[in-house]
């Protein structure tokens, strides 16, 4: 999962088959195209979230900054905050503000909501929920999904490597007579 993600926001070349975005092989053209929230973290410990901002602004020229703060704000992160002094999770709520403030065609969410207590997963989901872009795809991975499922357009379960199911959430609720959540129970107890 991991390395497909990988490949699809051009960190690693895919060694076998294509991946293309807007019609290009993947690659550094297609970089300007994704926004991707690594399951690991990747902001240097020794920032304040005002650098992350300024370290944003720098390197990715679609950043939104006033997004991104108001992002924050919601979150209740303040800006002149240590990184090293944050929770696991809020540094993941920094890092999904930053990530959903970039304007790109596509949003990866790796594993969003790992590891953080309930309430930081009340306020990411929201804010994931909150800046869908109608002009976007987002993709996110995650086995919370009991707890994302409402966002769910379309569905792929992977497996050692493999699709073990897909579809259009609807249409796979209607053919288990269930909800994504005890699908995805029900495809991987087996």
């Amino acid at each position: 999962k991991t390395t497909l993600l990988n490949v699809i926001s051009g960190l690693f070349k895919p060694t076998l088959g294509t991946v293309t975005i807007n019609g290009m092989s993947v690659g550094r053209e297609t970089k300007q195209f994704v926004s991707y929230l690594q399951e690991k973290d990747y902001l240097f410990k020794w920032m304040k979230v005002n650098d992350a901002l300024k370290f944003y602004k720098d390197f990715f020229y679609d950043f939104n900054e006033s997004k991104a703060i108001s992002l924050l704000k919601f979150m209740n992160i303040q800006t002149d905050a240590k990184l090293k002094s944050l929770s696991k999770g809020m540094l993941e709520k920094v890092a999904l503000s930053l990530t959903l403030s970039r304007n790109c065609n596509l949003y990866i969410l790796d594993e969003p909501i790992s590891g953080v207590d309930i309430i930081s997963r009340d306020k990411i989901i929201n804010a994931i929920i909150d800046n869908l872009d109608s002009n976007a795809s987002m993709i996110i991975t995650t086995h919370y999904v009991g707890e994302l499922e409402q966002i769910f357009d379309e569905v792929i379960f992977l497996g050692d490597g493999s699709i073990i199911e897909k579809g259009d959430a609807e249409e796979l609720r209607i053919k288990y007579g269930t909800s994504i959540d005890k699908i995805y129970r029900k495809v991987f107890a087996e």
